[in-house]
């Protein structure tokens, strides 16, 4: 394969990756109605706590645990910006 060939490769899954963080951050809004409806923080510390974990457990390489991680928490703050953000007047 040719460098070309590994870029498109790369561009399908940026656009993939696009599709998947809008998704997974319309669902934290949704969470974050809940969240507000039933006045539970937004931010919960366990279950971030918990999803690292799973996410280093299961991460097959060749990135290193700890970035996966950073990774995580950038995508994972975002999408707490977003719930905070959006539910004030909920």
């Amino acid at each position: 394969m040719t460098i070309d060939d590994y870029r498109k490769e790369i561009n399908q899954l940026d656009s993939e990756l696009l599709r998947i963080f809008n998704e997974r951050a319309a669902l934290a809004l949704k969470i974050g109605v809940i969240k507000k409806e039933q006045n539970i923080p937004v931010y919960d510390p366990e279950r971030e706590k918990r999803i690292f974990e799973a996410i280093s457990a299961s991460n097959p390489g060749p990135l290193e645990n700890d970035a996966i991680v950073r990774l995580f928490e950038r995508v994972i703050d975002e999408s707490r910006s977003l719930e905070r953000i959006l539910t004030k007047g909920i």
